[in-house]
């Protein structure tokens, strides 16, 4: 098997053309890291591993190039070259290299999006925790990434029932605001019994003040 011509095609990609009238679009550094050119003699071994680095080089500037945008999960990150590319073996390769060189770290992404969750949005832990682990991050690193939150909870909740929440509770008798109240809460991700004692702690709060004005 001969490689008849290797001509520029587009940029810093080359045009190498087989003796069988197959067509390789090569990157520049693939031409020079197997040292093709014009009447270079190769057999199929050798034309699958030029075949597999260029598509290696093509996937991994992909993924680079998703990263310029944003992060992404591993999970995340391996559908998207699937999509593209199909291989397994090759998608789990470049995986592999992304994360050696710290591209792609789910403990790293589990930190910032927990930190967003509760501090910004004042998600309760099932809910944060779902929200993660939607990412396709691990549990035990999901887990990781909110333990160094669980006393803001409580605060969080508190917060909640102030600011966005006190105009349902003016009544401690109006069980239908109340539930209503109790029922976003939920939705936040908080469970029962932590909203049962914030709303609690709310009217006695109340009741505190009212005493003393």
């Amino acid at each position: 098997m001969k490689i008849t011509s290797v001509t520029r095609y587009k940029g810093s990609t080359y045009e190498a053309e087989l003796d069988d009238g197959r067509k390789l679009y090569l990157h520049a550094d693939i031409i020079t890291d197997f040292g093709i050119r014009a009447g270079m003699e190769t057999d199929r071994d050798t034309l699958r591993k030029i075949i597999y680095a260029s598509n290696f080089r093509r996937a991994y500037q992909r993924a680079l190039y998703l990263l310029d945008y944003r992060d992404y999960t591993y999970s995340e990150m391996l559908g998207k070259l699937m999509d593209n590319y199909k291989s397994q073996p090759l998608c789990t390769a470049v995986m592999k290299r992304l994360t050696e060189h710290g591209f792609i770290d789910d403990e790293r992404y589990a930190e910032r999006m927990a930190r967003k969750l509760v501090e910004t949005k004042k998600y309760g832990y099932r809910r944060a925790k779902r929200e993660i682990m939607q990412k396709g991050i691990d549990q035990f690193i999901a887990e990781d990434a909110l333990e160094p939150y669980s006393e803001s909870f409580s605060e969080n909740i508190s917060e909640l029932l102030r600011t966005k929440h006190s105009r349902y509770l003016t009544d401690r008798e109006d069980r239908k605001s109340i539930e209503k109240v109790k029922s976003a809460l939920v939705r936040y991700g908080y469970d029962f019994s932590e909203i049962n004692r914030a709303v609690k702690e709310y009217f006695e709060s109340a009741d505190d003040f009212e005493e003393e004005n």
